[in-house]
C-alpha cells in the first residue's frame, strides 16, 4: 500500500497505459484522478476503481488543464503523484511533408500539455509539502525515428523539462521523473495490427523490435510508474527511464 492516503492525478486515463496506472495506484491505496479527453471513457475507469473520481480535461488547453487540477483538489483536497501521460502521434509523412497541423496538434498535446500539466499540479505540490511526477516520454525521445518529426521532437522535449523542473524543485520535496517506453499492446496498438494488411507480420514485426522478444503490456509499464512515484524511489528524480527491452541500448 506505497499509495495509502495519496491523490495519484492520471491524464490520458481513460484508457491504455492511463487506465493500467491509475488501476496499479488504487490498488496500493490512492485515491485516483482519471482526467481524459474522453470523459465518458474516464468515467467508466473510475467506477471501476475503490476511491477514483473522472475529469474531463483537454491538455492541450491551458485553460483546461487549470480548471482540471482545481477540480481535482476542491473534490480530494490535494495531489501527490501525477502521471503525466496524455499524448497522441499522427500519421507519418517526411518532415518536409508533414502538414502544419498535424506538427502543431501533436506539439500541443504532447509537448505543451506535459508543460501545463506540470505548472499546475506543481503548484498546488508547493502547497502541501511535495510531491512526484512521471511525465511519459518515449524512446522516440532518446532516439531517432524516421517520419515522426513532431512526435520526436515533443518527446525530446519532454525529457528536457523533466530535468529542468527536477533540478528546479528538489529542495521543495518534488521529484520529477519521465519514462520511455517502446511500443506498447495497448487498444490502440491492437487496433492498429488487426487492421493492418497483414496482422500476422505485423505482429511478429513488433515482438522481434526489441532485443528482448514479445511486447510489454500496460501493466509493465504502470509498474515502472509506480515505483518511480513510490518512496522506495526517493532519492531518483531528473531520471529518464527507458521501459523498453533493451532498444536503447542497442
Amino acid at each position: 500500500m506505497r499509495f495509502q492516503d495519496k491523490v495519484a492525478f492520471v491524464t490520458g486515463g481513460a484508457s491504455g497505459l492511463g487506465a493500467a496506472a491509475g488501476a496499479r495506484f488504487a490498488s496500493e491505496g490512492a485515491k485516483v484522478v482519471v482526467a481524459d479527453i474522453d470523459e465518458d471513457g474516464a468515467r467508466r475507469v473510475a467506477d471501476g476503481l475503490p476511491d477514483a473520481f473522472a475529469i474531463a480535461v483537454d491538455t492541450a488547453d491551458a485553460s483546461s488543464v487549470e480548471t482540471a487540477v482545481r477540480r481535482a483538489v476542491d473534490h480530494y483536497g490535494r495531489i501527490d503523484v501525477v502521471f503525466n501521460n496524455a499524448g497522441t502521434a499522427d500519421a507519418p509523412h517526411p518532415l518536409h511533408e508533414f502538414p502544419v497541423d498535424g506538427w502543431r496538434k501533436v506539439r500541443g498535446i504532447d509537448g505543451d500539455g506535459v508543460f501545463y500539466v506540470m505548472k499546475y499540479c506543481i503548484a498546488e505540490m508547493l502547497k502541501t509539502g511535495g510531491g512526484c511526477i512521471v511525465n511519459n516520454s518515449s524512446t522516440a525521445g532518446l532516439t531517432g525515428q524516421a517520419n515522426v518529426s513532431p512526435y520526436t521532437f515533443a518527446k525530446a522535449g519532454v525529457i528536457g523539462l523533466t530535468r529542468s523542473a527536477a533540478i528546479e524543485y528538489a529542495a521543495q520535496n518534488i521529484r520529477v521523473n519521465a519514462i520511455a517506453p517502446t511500443v506498447v499492446w495497448t487498444p490502440l496498438v491492437e487496433r492498429f495490427v488487426h487492421n493492418a494488411p497483414d496482422p500476422a507480420a505485423t505482429r511478429a514485426a513488433m515482438q522481434n523490435y526489441n532485443p528482448m522478444p514479445g511486447i510489454p503490456r500496460p501493466e509493465d509499464i504502470a509498474a515502472a510508474v509506480a515505483f518511480l512515484t513510490s518512496d522506495e524511489a526517493r532519492w531518483i528524480t531528473g531520471h529518464t527511464l527507458p521501459v523498453d527491452g533493451g532498444y536503447c541500448a542497442q
